[in-house]
């Protein structure tokens, strides 16, 4: 039997001035989609070059992440600040943390021949 982890995650610009919150079972896809999507002006995270990770909580089902994503997204600006300092106090980028950061064309390649 598999488990399942679900994650919440913030991430943010090389600046840190925007902030897009979303929920996926696969971090290191989701971390590199949203790298590969940089300028797409299509999607909010492409549009602000959102790929910078400084937060994630793991949940075990995935109505609990849904119910924590959507309340962080209602929270202003300043309390999520505050959340992110309680973890991660010098606001660092935690995507080495999962996976080899930047992802590569290699990385995208191998990722396509899994599927």
């Amino acid at each position: 039997m598999r488990i399942h982890q679900y994650y919440v995650y913030i991430i943010t610009n090389s600046r840190k001035t925007v902030y897009y919150i979303g929920v996926t079972n696969n971090i290191e896809q989701r971390l590199a989609d949203h790298y590969f999507n940089r300028g797409d002006r299509k999607t909010f995270a492409g549009r602000y070059y959102c790929f910078y990770l400084v937060y994630y909580e793991i949940f075990k089902y995935v109505d609990k992440a849904i119910l924590r994503e959507t309340e962080l997204k209602t929270w202003k600006r300043s309390r999520k600040d505050l959340l992110i300092l309680d973890k991660n106090l010098t606001l660092g980028f935690l995507n080495n943390k999962f996976m080899d950061w930047p992802p590569g064309e290699l990385w995208r390649r191998k990722q396509k021949e899994e599927q």
